[in-house]
């Protein structure tokens, strides 16, 4: 069984990286765009760039790599919940801003769960096959 794991040609950590980006320059945009009136429209830029540097340091950091994944994937679990519990609590909202931006939150974190949860269990079944 190979032992790097690729979800659309990369690596998670790689993925971390990529996502955690966008969603830090996504949030910048948004604070931008809404007239620097409200520091929520940076909410993404909060939960992206921590992405971004779990992504970094796991790939500088081989040896961490399964705590820092995990990490990243427990802030990937509240790109999901935050959106829904939002929405849940306070009906849809009306501006248009921020429904784009629980949409990426909800999107980019389940895209990463989604993949961080297929490698872990590549990384299981490699580890069952190897035998240890």
């Amino acid at each position: 069984m190979d032992d790097v794991f690729l979800f659309f040609g990369r690596s998670v950590p790689d993925l971390a990286k990529l996502l955690g980006f966008i969603l830090t320059i996504f949030g910048i945009a948004a604070y931008i765009i809404s007239g620097q009136s409200s520091i929520t429209a940076l909410i993404p830029s909060f939960m992206g760039a921590p992405l971004l540097l779990l992504g970094i340091l796991s790939e500088r950091m081989p040896d961490a790599r399964h705590h820092l994944m995990h990490a990243s994937m427990v802030l990937a679990l509240l790109m999901v919940i935050s959106p829904i519990g939002m929405v849940a609590n306070e009906g849809i909202p009306d501006s248009s801003l921020t429904i784009v931006s629980l949409l990426a939150l909800l999107t980019t974190g389940s895209i990463f769960m989604f993949a961080g949860i297929k490698s872990f269990r590549h990384a299981r079944k490699a580890r069952e096959s190897s035998g240890v």
